[in-house]
């Protein structure tokens, strides 16, 4: 994968799990109100909810004060829907009619309404829980008004979409599954996404899982197919880490509602840049043990369900593959002791839990539909509560929690003897770029180490063993301290060490890999010449696209050295009067001879590198300077659509051109101005096979095939009114198709390879 950026994140964790991300701000109530012209709006949305499953147009949403007309609501759910409810989960979609409509960038609102719950926090703990272990999404609480009357409090957790792939996995085109069943599950079910294999036709899985993207069927089914066939090559097709983790979670909170539980279900799938499917967790409003349906492998009592379960389950491939694997086993039991550890046996996550309370009690003693009562609220945390429904009662949570670490103190896995990592450390404390360093970690109790690294956040991690030989730069041999070199073409190294025996594994940090340890690379600072603008795009519509799939601005910074630079404390503006209107983030760095892409969209909440102003496509300038002095700028005239701005060579002179999204710049296709479109269509659009162009034009026709980082993988020159290309066998995901003609009239046009 080309590395475009790198930026430095610092994440700060609290004693109390706290977290304040305004719309979902743990510490406030949020106030939704929903308006209908119709009365009947209820009656409306439960027929919705019995056929299409549609949204039903509200007249207007009003969010914290914020009014948006014309927006879709419906209802969600399966078990914690009932048409006899007066209080459902609701699902709002504010860009249902106006695609532009957001709420502070979120476009999706998913309202729980504390079914099963007497404690009403359990969804809103469980993911302040997660999130200090895998990528998850935000939760807190609203108040909702439907035609200005109360429905009740409600718990509301972050949409996992386009949005969310985008600001955690740095890239929202991937395969995307939502892994429940179509019709949703419960007793007498035929279908559940439990990722056993079926064959290899695609539509035998149909109804198993819910397709979120435009494509991605083939790569579910070979990702199934691995995990149950090809066993040995699973960590190139899923992050086994984070599956590890979230079958960890679902255990240890007994969150029976989920992969882990008798469903299988309740969770999704997204294939990243790395060509890995990423589990993602989600529905938690059941976990702490208010599942009734168990965990599909026979009766089980909450306190003591066993880290085992399910290990020789018939219908739990990922768990009995996992678990089956020795190493993959230790790794998940050192993730069981961390959770374990630091929630609950510490009891930590009772202050977060108690935080809660205090946050809610008085919308909750003021909600008119809530399932329990009040007095139920109070106790929710100590006192089961009995129900009428399977399963015969809902825990207390700190009840069942506390007897949770109890059991896992005994419990014959979980007390066996894991390794210590008493210290790591580098060779040098201050390495340059390109220098080759030694990594040691200091072991007892081990056998086995390995480093885990890699050099820009969104790569996945490299693992190595590291070497207690004497012959690794790690003292004498046989003295328990183990080392690893690294050639360090990075500006910042991230790593993690693992130590096991036969028994028991330990990561360093504990919570690895979704934390990690830094090693920062000394980079200089550039001087005037040594970056500089090197392509950029004033009104892009099919070039490229950010981490969450929009077309927008974008400027390329390219080193024109042998050596990597930090950008810290530079600024990028299109205003020479203003040349500090947008600072590069802290730890931004770009290595020898590559390229940096600012998307210029005026979007600073997004992820990435995303600048506070946007292109003009009249034209206007581009400056990098350090607030004072100017290290390289352009002014450039006006531009066309999906047309590029570009120096050729690369440091060269601007010309217009085909753009090259953060790639070497490409000064053979040269084109004018005056931009007209080719009579030329492609088809299937999207294409599980080859790809057709067909054409109206006189003359030769170059065709080019441009994948999203901007890479040239097919070019063919053609006369033929019907040309096929033969992408049958290339890798799913978008392209863009460029074509040009002799007298230098272009057309670009995307299509999607599934």
């Amino acid at each position: 994968m080309k590395r475009i950026s790198f930026i430095i994140g610092i994440v700060c964790l609290q004693a109390n799990l706290s977290f304040s991300q305004d719309f979902y701000d743990r510490a406030t109530v949020q106030t939704i109100e929903i308006f209908f012209t119709s009365p009947t709006w209820d009656a409306q949305m439960d027929a919705l909810a019995a056929s299409t499953e549609d949204y039903l147009l509200a007249d207007s949403v009003r969010i914290n004060g914020v009014v948006f007309d014309s927006v879709g609501v419906k209802y969600k759910g399966n078990s914690s829907y009932n048409a006899n409810n007066n209080k459902n989960p609701i699902h709002i979609s504010l860009d249902w009619v106006h695609g532009s409509y957001d709420y502070q960038g979120y476009t999706d609102v998913k309202l729980q309404n504390g079914y099963q719950d007497p404690s009403m926090i359990r969804e809103v703990l469980s993911y302040a829980i997660l999130e200090q272990y895998m990528d998850c999404p935000k939760a807190n609480f609203s108040n909702v008004y439907i035609n200005g009357t109360l429905r009740g409090l409600y718990s509301s957790a972050e949409s996992i979409n386009d949005k969310f792939n985008g600001d955690h996995f740095y890239s929202s085109n991937g395969s995307f599954f939502k892994c429940n069943p179509v019709g949703g599950a419960g007793p007498g079910a035929t279908v559940s996404p439990d990722l056993k294999y079926i064959n290899s036709d695609s539509s035998s899985y149909a109804n198993g899982y819910e397709l979120k993207s435009t494509y991605g069927w083939n790569d579910l089914v070979e990702m199934i197919d691995t995990l149950n066939n090809n066993f040995t090559a699973i960590e190139s097709i899923l992050d086994v880490d984070r599956a590890l983790w979230m079958l960890a979670f679902n255990n240890v909170l007994v969150n029976l509602d989920s992969y882990s539980g008798a469903f299988r279900q309740n969770y999704y799938l997204y294939k990243d840049l790395n060509e890995r499917f990423l589990p993602i967790g989600w529905d938690y409003n059941m976990s702490f043990g208010g599942f009734p349906g168990g965990t599909g492998s026979g009766p089980y009592t909450a306190t003591t369900l066993d880290p085992m379960s399910n290990n020789a389950s018939s219908i739990h491939p990922l768990i009995v593959k996992l678990l089956g694997n020795a190493q993959y086993n230790r790794m998940y039991m050192a993730h069981i002791r961390t959770i374990v550890q630091e929630m609950f046996a510490s009891s930590l996550y009772v202050t977060t839990a108690n935080t809660l309370r205090s946050t809610i009690d008085a919308s909750v003693l003021a909600d008119p539909y809530k399932f329990f009562t009040y007095t139920q609220f109070i106790n929710g945390l100590t006192t089961s509560v009995t129900t009428g429904g399977p399963g015969g009662s809902i825990p207390g949570i700190k009840a069942l929690m506390d007897a949770r670490a109890t059991f896992f103190s005994s419990n014959a896995n979980y007390i066996l003897a894991a390794p210590a990592i008493s210290a790591y450390a580098s060779s040098v404390v201050s390495p340059s770029y390109g220098q080759t360093i030694t990594l040691t970690a200091t072991c007892s109790n081990e056998t086995t180490v390995y480093l885990g690294y890699r050099m820009d956040t969104p790569s996945k991690f490299t693992r190595v063993q590291m070497f207690d030989d004497g012959a690794h730069n790690d003292g004498a041999a046989g003295d328990h301290v183990y080392g690893a070199s690294v050639t360090l073409n990075c500006v910042m190294l991230e790593y993690y060490i693992y130590a096991e025996n036969s028994n028991a594994g330990l990561f360093s940090p504990q919570r690895a890999e979704h934390e990690y340890h830094t090693l920062m690379v000394t980079l200089p600072a550039p001087t005037a010449g040594q970056i500089v603008v090197n392509e950029l795009m004033a009104d892009n519509t099919v070039s490229a696209y950010d981490a969450n799939g929009e077309s927008n601005d974008w400027i390329e910074i390219y080193n024109t050295t042998t050596t990597g630079l930090n950008l810290s404390g530079l600024y990028l503006s299109d205003d020479i009067f203003n040349l500090a209107k947008w600072q590069f983030p802290a730890g931004t760095g770009i290595t020898a001879n590559e390229y940096l892409i600012v998307w210029a969209d005026n979007d600073t909440l997004q992820s990435g590198l995303h600048a506070n102003f946007k292109l003009g496509i009249n034209g206007e300038s581009v400056i990098i300077s350090d607030g004072v002095t100017v290290l390289d700028g352009i002014n450039f005239p006006i531009q066309t659509t999906d047309v590029a701005y570009a120096r050729c060579p690369d440091a060269g002179t601007f010309t217009y051109g085909n753009p090259t999204f953060a790639a070497s710049n490409n000064c053979f296709l040269s084109i004018s101005e005056d931009l007209l479109p080719l009579n030329v269509s492609v088809y299937p659009v999207p294409t599980s096979g080859n790809v057709f162009i067909s054409s109206k034009e006189e003359g030769k026709l170059t065709v080019q095939i441009i994948d999203l980082q901007g890479r040239k993988l097919y070019e063919t020159v053609t006369q033929e009114k019907i040309t096929e290309v033969p992408s049958m066998n290339w890798n799913s995901g978008y392209y863009t198709i460029r074509i040009l003609s002799e007298n230098n009239k272009v057309t670009t046009i995307p299509f999607i390879k599934e």
